[in-house]
């Protein structure tokens, strides 16, 4: 018997409210953080956030929020709300991490291992 492949029941999502200004250019950072970590872009969903409820009930911290199994990859302390998220880079402040931040924060949820590692003998 086959074990399923791991990446099954893996959730990669993008959190984004309407209208964000950094939506697209997100969405084309993660997919190519995965795939540089060795994970299949395709796994990638995109959410809109769009009520104050919305944003409770999914605990996001901002526009855009970087999630794994849950698990937001820029953990925060802000208050769940509507609104633009802010990141440290290199170079300061912006409105989405780095690809070397998001590929670091990818390999902390110890994702990379665990779809390689396959089915187990």
């Amino acid at each position: 018997m086959t074990a399923p492949a791991p990446h099954q029941a893996m959730h990669v999502e993008l959190l984004t409210i309407p209208g964000c200004p950094h939506g697209v250019s997100a969405r084309e950072l993660f997919a190519s953080a995965l795939e540089l970590e060795g994970i299949d872009p395709a796994l990638l969903t995109v959410r809109e956030i769009a009520t104050d409820a919305d944003a409770a009930a999914a605990s996001f911290r901002g526009s855009p929020s970087f999630i794994i199994d849950g698990t937001d990859l820029f953990p925060s302390n802000a208050a769940p709300a509507l609104a633009c998220r802010v990141y440290a880079d290199p170079r300061g402040f912006s409105g989405q991490p780095d690809l070397e931040s998001l590929r670091k924060a990818i390999r902390g949820v110890g994702l990379r291992d665990r779809l390689r590692a396959g089915p187990k003998n």
